[in-house]
């Protein structure tokens, strides 16, 4: 059975691999190129044909602003399937935007740095991948730099995001708040999204009109860091966000010192990380919750919800001992009860739950991953075995969908998983999960 799914996985990526040297997430639903899509895909890339997994780097990486900043879509080519497209964002608007490559003009969680540690790791000929790292690691510290200078203007060691498509976690219950303070003008507009998927899946008519307001307010501005920081109504420091950052500073740290002759950059990011630990854990931990928290930078104040978001500094190191343990305590608790797949995206405890809509409770592969090495990371090997077990069952049961219910029974005879199919994330992360047996 196990090769039976790491064969179907590897079919899934191979499919969704396309001639430009990137890899769509989903054939029809998601037809371009993802930023932390192309992270985690890279990962599964790199268990078997290592060429391919550099290639989804390169070509991430090629698509980079003169700034630093990295896209969360790069539209390598004109597919009008999805809404909205490179027309509604016009990222040529910022002057240090890609002259090459269309792209949006927000991103998504650092995930690349990383990411060529795992390549590292997984890779047989480790000169090969070293050479490969020497020449795109500065692409990826450049967009650690773009952070630090132009998202954190309280010089905190913690980035904002603007919009709620870069936390990754793009219809959350954790932003309903941060809608109700907003009244965004009626888009008139064709969902793609929702000829693919079925709309009770996906994030609402209404929703949308927030979202593509927060882009126009950056487009008006020319995508400037200043002008989104003191105009947007949504600004927010997002635990997974920051999490993914700090643990890509420290992989930058270790595969700078496997390369050598980078001193300067490797004091910058001891900085960076010594700052951005220390205000994380003073800032975005909710002692009541026993967990980490958003935080409202808009209106100065926590967003007290707990999600998947929540446990991911365990993959970053970011808590201690004692606080880990409070953490999975939260977990176990509140996400891991009888009946329960981990890990929900949000708890299931809280009234705003769905366990089939999209970011509002569902699992997601790529949270169960960094949630798998975050608990083998301060020892709870057990519970990091279930979500191993319990994210390849959810696979193998309901397919390499892009998402899936928390709950054991549903009460369908034909049970699938949501969002979509053959996603090539989760392909992606089973095989490296698999290969942890």
């Amino acid at each position: 059975m196990k090769e039976n799914l790491r064969k179907r996985a590897i079919e899934v990526l191979d499919a969704n691999f396309q001639e430009g040297g990137f890899t769509i997430p989903s054939k029809g639903l998601y037809p371009f190129q993802w930023k932390w899509d192309s992270g985690f895909i890279a990962i599964g890339f790199a268990h078997y044909d290592v060429e391919k997994a550099k290639t989804e780097i390169h070509s991430l990486l090629d698509a980079q602003w003169e700034n630093g900043f990295i896209p969360h879509i790069v539209f390598h080519s004109d597919n009008d399937s999805y809404f909205p497209g490179p027309d509604f964002h016009q990222s040529e608007r910022h002057p240090l935007s890609s002259k090459k490559y269309r792209s949006t003009g927000m991103t998504q969680p650092p995930v690349t740095g990383f990411v060529l540690q795992e390549m590292y790791r997984i890779a047989e000929d480790k000169q090969d991948m070293l050479a490969f790292v020497k020449d795109h690691i500065d692409k990826v510290y450049a967009n650690h730099v773009y952070f630090y200078e132009n998202r954190d203007p309280h010089n905190e060691g913690l980035v904002y995001i603007y919009h709620n498509w870069e936390s990754g976690t793009d219809n959350s219950p954790v932003w309903d708040d941060i809608w109700s303070t907003m009244n965004p003008p009626e888009y008139t507009f064709e969902r793609r999204d929702t000829t693919h998927v079925d709309a009770s899946q996906r994030p609402t008519k209404r929703e949308y009109d927030h979202y593509l307001y927060l882009i126009d307010i950056a487009k008006e501005h020319n995508y400037d860091d200043a002008r989104i920081a003191e105009l947007s109504p949504f600004l927010v420091q997002d635990p997974l966000f920051n999490a993914m950052l700090i643990k890509s500073n420290e992989a930058l740290l270790e595969l700078y010192k496997l390369i050598g002759g980078n001193g300067d950059k490797e004091k910058t990011l001891q900085q960076w990380q010594k700052m951005s630990i220390r205000n994380f854990n003073n800032k975005l931990f909710d002692s009541e919750l026993g967990a980490y928290v958003h935080y409202d930078l808009r209106n100065g104040k926590p967003i007290r919800f707990v999600s998947s978001s929540s446990f991911s500094p365990l993959f970053a190191n970011i808590p201690d001992q004692e606080r880990a343990e409070i953490l999975v305590k939260t977990m176990m608790e509140r996400f891991g009860g009888e009946g329960k797949y981990l890990c929900a995206s949000f708890d299931p405890t809280n009234e705003r739950f769905n366990p089939k809509k999209y970011w509002r409770g569902p699992v997601w592969i790529n949270m169960n991953w960094v949630l798998y090495y975050g608990l083998k990371n301060y020892r709870f090997d057990e519970i990091a075995e279930r979500v191993r077990q319990d994210s390849i069952a959810l696979i193998e049961r309901d397919g390499f969908f892009e998402y899936f219910d928390c709950r054991k029974d549903t009460g369908e005879s034909q049970r699938t998983g949501y969002g979509g199919n053959n996603f090539s994330w989760s392909a992606a992360l089973l095989l490296d999960l698999l290969k942890e047996g």
